[in-house]
Parts: structure tokens; C-alpha cells; sequence
């Protein structure tokens, strides 16, 4: 395993007086795809947004390379890819003038040859000079993803990327992101409710509840959960949700009861 291109230690953050994340402690290395799976509410997206500077942590931190994205957001941010949601991206620009902005605020000459490559590949590039307002969900889900890879970065954040992508586009995505990798070019850090994409796709899966880590599954594991008849991943989620909730309801009575 290479060096952690994220590193989270003790975090804490939430929205007004309402605390979402309770410590946690989460790991990605470069040539590691990493799958954050959990319940709505679970605390999934307020991680990422924390990750990539969109929300402020009330304690612990977060470093991505050796940069704390608190501390030095710039020069952190220049090793991130984030994929920008479908209603985030600005609506009068065209697909090609948003590669363009992003590419130039990371001060590359062009737009990377291999992004333009998917974008043909997922049958983007007529698209391409089309404005944004004019595109079906699933067209700016693949632009999203695209501006998230320009610049090689080292880690790439993703958040339901593959909500709205056609069947053979999210294959196609997936294996891209494989190729990176497994070349060792970047880590992935994937927030999802897929767990076909976390069972077969990634390296790693953490099981985020009610604001921690409950539980991580390594790829040894996960390669016994893709060959096991009692219903994989699936079936290890349910039950450790189940424990999770179960010592939950003990604790509390135990407070109660104290």
C-alpha cells in the first residue's frame, strides 16, 4: 500500500448546534478505492464535504497528502478531484468552458488527453459544447466526474457518482477509475448506497452509522463476501447495522439506568 493521500483523524462536524460526525477516523492510500456506504443520514455526505473544504470541522483533521485542508486549503485541494453534483454545476456554461475554467484554475496547458478520451467514450463529446441548463441528469453526472480527473489528481471524491448513469457508462466509469488505481495514479474515496459497486469494486468498504466508523471490510474479506451463498455484502451490512443499533439501545439504558 503507498502513502495516504487522506488521512482523517478525530473528526467532528456537524450544522448549527446538530453534531453529524463523531469521530472518525478513515484512511485512503494512493492505489486504494475506498466505498463509504451508510443509511441517509448516516453522516456520508457531511464527511465528504469536510474532505474537500465545503464544511469546517469542529475538532479532529484532515490532511490530504501532507496538506491540512483547514490549514493550507490551497495547496490541499491542488491534489483533490471532486466530482461536483449535477445541480451544482453552472448552468449557462457549456460542458467544454467548464473543462476549460477548471483547467485553467488548476494551470494546466489543456485538458487531459485521457479525460477527453471518456468523455468520448461515454458519449459526451457532442455534448460537449452544449450548455449545462440543457443536459439530462445523467449527462452532467459524466461531466461532473470529468472535471473531478482533470489534473491527475492524487485523491478523488466521489459522492453517488453513478446515480443516473446508463448501464454501460457506469461500467465504463468504473473501469477508468480501476485503471487509476491500479496504476497506483490516485485513491478513491466513494460515498454510495451501490453495493454491487462496493462488493466488486473497491479495496476497502467502511459502514458509516450514526456518525462513526461501525464497521470496515478489507479486500480479503470482500473477496470471501463476493463468493459467499448467504447474501454477501448485503447480508454482513444488515447484520452489523443490527449489532450497532443493538449496542446502542444497551448504552443508552445502561445510562438510564446508572
Amino acid at each position: 500500500m503507498n502513502e495516504p493521500v487522506l488521512d482523517v483523524r478525530g473528526l467532528h462536524a456537524g450544522y448549527a448546534r446538530r453534531e453529524v460526525l463523531l469521530g472518525i477516523d478513515l484512511r485512503v492510500s494512493r492505489g486504494e478505492w475506498v466505498a463509504l456506504l451508510g443509511a441517509n443520514g448516516s453522516g456520508k455526505s457531511s464527511l465528504l464535504d469536510v474532505c474537500v473544504g465545503r464544511l469546517a470541522a469542529s475538532a479532529g483533521s484532515v490532511r490530504i497528502g501532507i496538506h491540512s485542508i483547514a490549514d493550507a486549503p490551497v495547496e490541499a485541494k491542488r491534489l483533490l478531484g471532486y466530482a461536483i453534483a449535477p445541480e451544482r454545476l453552472p448552468p449557462l456554461l457549456s460542458a467544454r468552458e467548464c473543462l476549460a475554467v477548471l483547467a485553467g484554475a488548476r494551470q494546466l496547458a489543456e485538458i487531459d488527453d485521457d479525460v477527453l478520451d471518456l468523455a468520448d467514450a461515454l458519449r459526451l463529446t457532442p455534448w460537449l459544447d452544449d450548455a449545462v441548463a440543457l443536459m439530462s441528469y445523467g449527462t452532467r453526472q459524466k461531466l461532473g466526474v470529468l472535471l473531478a480527473l482533470l489534473g491527475e489528481p492524487a485523491l478523488i471524491v466521489l459522492d453517488e457518482t453513478f446515480n443516473g448513469l446508463d448501464p454501460v457508462s457506469g461500467l465504463l466509469l468504473k473501469r477508468h477509475l480501476r485503471v487509476r488505481v491500479d496504476a497506483g495514479r490516485a485513491g478513491i474515496l466513494l460515498a454510495t448506497h451501490a453495493l454491487d459497486i462496493a462488493e466488486h469494486w473497491a479495496d476497502r468498504v467502511a459502514l458509516l452509522h450514526e456518525g462513526r466508523i461501525a464497521c470496515t471490510w478489507n479486500r480479503e474479506e470482500l473477496l470471501r463476501l463476493r463468493t459467499a451463498r448467504d447474501g454477501g455484502l448485503e447480508a454482513a451490512l444488515a447484520q452489523r447495522l443490527a449489532e450497532s443499533t443493538a449496542g446502542r439501545a444497551t448504552q443508552a439504558d445502561a445510562r438510564r439506568t446508572g
